[in-house]
């Protein structure tokens, strides 16, 4: 299947967590856009032809509320192409179970095969470098990542590494929670989407940053005070930064290509 074409009428639906659902890459309304959102306009750009769209993730959910919530919505829309991306808010807790996890995804692409649906896995961006601790989560996602990777193979999928990117990495592609991407790496993000689809990005897009200096010793405590302690006391009293919120796109939206007149 890796080696096929896109359907002529693409039918496109993403599900997932914050990194799907576009946190970090917000509009001037307040609304997240994201990689998804530019993989679908870039999709429309490329074919020359309108496509149907819709995004069913949701920030903090994790791996086992995107299969059970999520998949069975996201087919039943009859889509073409899924992107599937799961299993990051669980690398953020201790005792990750990583066999489990890879057998749940598992599970989740062969019922997208069965259904002759076209899925496209997705490894997220890496964002140890900025984080506390992050060498152990860090060696997680390079086990998952492996793990991923070898999977996809074995079912004969696309596979989009942006975890492997070192230019993700860096921090200047980074917002300022250091956990979710900013605007540019949610471009460069939709870029690599779009390459493991045959397809090219937009000419306009822009996907280059430049460098951030190591943060102060000053930054680092505000950057603990605003982000980091809100995360863990979320974590000490069980919620969760999507609690009460729902999907973006739960059905399908026309995007049309733009035109010339619209690039730049």
């Amino acid at each position: 299947m890796t080696n096929q074409a896109l359907p002529a009428e693409i039918r496109y639906v993403a599900i997932g967590d914050s990194f799907t659902e576009g946190v970090g890459d917000e509009l001037p309304d307040g609304s997240a856009r994201g990689w998804a959102d530019l993989v679908a306009q870039g999709l429309a750009d490329a074919t020359g032809r309108p496509i149907q769209y819709a995004n069913l993730a949701i920030r903090g959910r994790l791996l086992d509320p995107i299969v059970e919530q999520q998949l069975e919505p996201a087919l039943a829309l009859g889509p073409t192409l899924i992107s599937f991306n799961g299993g990051g808010n669980d690398m953020l807790r201790p005792g990750t179970d990583m066999p489990w996890i890879i057998g749940r995804t598992e599970a989740a692409l062969r019922r997208i095969l069965d259904t002759g649906a076209e899925p496209l896995l997705l490894a997220g961006a890496n964002p140890t470098a900025g984080l506390p601790s992050g060498g152990r989560v860090r060696a997680k996602g390079d086990e998952l990542t492996a793990a991923a990777g070898e999977l996809a193979a074995g079912l004969g999928i696309r596979f989009c590494d942006n975890w492997s990117d070192p230019v993700l990495a860096r921090r200047e592609y980074w917002s300022h929670d250091r956990l979710h991407l900013a605007p540019v790496g949610h471009h460069r993000v939709a870029t690599n989407v779009l390459r493991s689809l045959g397809r090219p990005a937009p000419a306009d897009w822009v996907i280059d940053a430049d460098p951030l200096p190591v943060p102060t010793r000053r930054e680092q405590l505000r950057y603990t005070r605003e982000h980091v302690l809100p995360w863990i006391k979320r974590r000490l009293t069980g919620r969760s930064s999507g609690d009460g919120r729902t999907a973006k796109h739960p059905e399908f939206v026309w995007v049309p290509p733009r035109g010339r007149g619209d690039l730049g």
